[in-house]
C-alpha cells in the first residue's frame, strides 16, 4: 500500500520506496496540450477554409478530437512515472505500453543537474537530470517540487562522491 508521498506503509528497510511525480506536471502538460490544440485548430481551419473552401474546414475538428484522446493518455503517462532511492543505486520507472526501468549506480554519476524553465517555475516544479559516463543513459526525473529536487541532487551528489571514492 502506498501513502500520499509514494512511500509504502510497512516496507522493509532494504526494499525500494517508490515516489511519484507532482500533480503539477500533469497540469503543465495538459495546459500545453490545450494551447497547441488551439493553435493547430485555428491553423487548420484557416488553411483548409482559404485553400480548399469552407466545407473542407471541417478538418479543423481533428486536432480537438485528438486532444480529447491525448488528455487521457497524459494522465496515464504521468501515473507511470516513479523513482526510488536504494542503497547503491537510483531506480527510475516509466511507461504505459513499453515499461522502461533505468538503474543508475551512484558511483557512475558524473553530474546531477536541477533545471526549471519558466512554465515549470510558475507551477512550482523542477527536473533532475543525471549524467553518467554512458551517453545512452536517459536518467531524468521531471515534475518534482524544487525543494525535493534540490534534496535529491544533494543526496545523489554526496552518494556519488562517496561511491566513486570507494567508501
Amino acid at each position: 500500500m502506498e501513502t500520499g508521498s509514494g512511500e509504502r506503509a510497512g516496507a522493509p528497510a532494504g526494499e525500494a520506496v517508490w515516489r511519484r511525480l507532482q500533480p503539477g506536471l500533469l497540469r503543465v502538460r495538459r495546459l500545453l496540450l490545450v494551447v497547441w490544440t488551439g493553435v493547430l485548430t485555428i491553423a487548420t481551419a484557416l488553411l483548409t477554409g482559404m485553400l480548399a473552401g469552407p466545407a473542407w474546414a471541417v478538418w479543423a475538428l481533428l486536432p480537438p478530437a485528438a486532444a480529447v484522446w491525448g488528455w487521457r493518455l497524459l494522465e496515464r503517462n504521468w501515473r507511470s512515472w516513479r523513482y526510488a532511492e536504494r542503497a547503491d543505486d537510483l531506480l527510475i520507472s516509466r511507461g504505459v505500453l513499453w515499461r522502461e526501468e533505468t538503474v543508475v549506480p551512484y558511483g557512475r554519476m558524473q553530474l546531477v543537474e536541477v533545471t526549471s524553465g519558466p512554465l515549470e517555475r510558475h507551477f512550482g516544479l523542477a527536473t533532475v537530470q543525471l549524467h553518467t559516463a554512458a551517453a545512452a543513459t536517459d536518467a531524468t526525473i521531471p515534475g518534482l517540487e524544487p525543494a525535493e529536487a534540490e534534496r535529491l541532487r544533494d543526496r545523489l551528489t554526496e552518494l556519488g562522491e562517496a561511491r566513486s571514492a570507494g567508501l
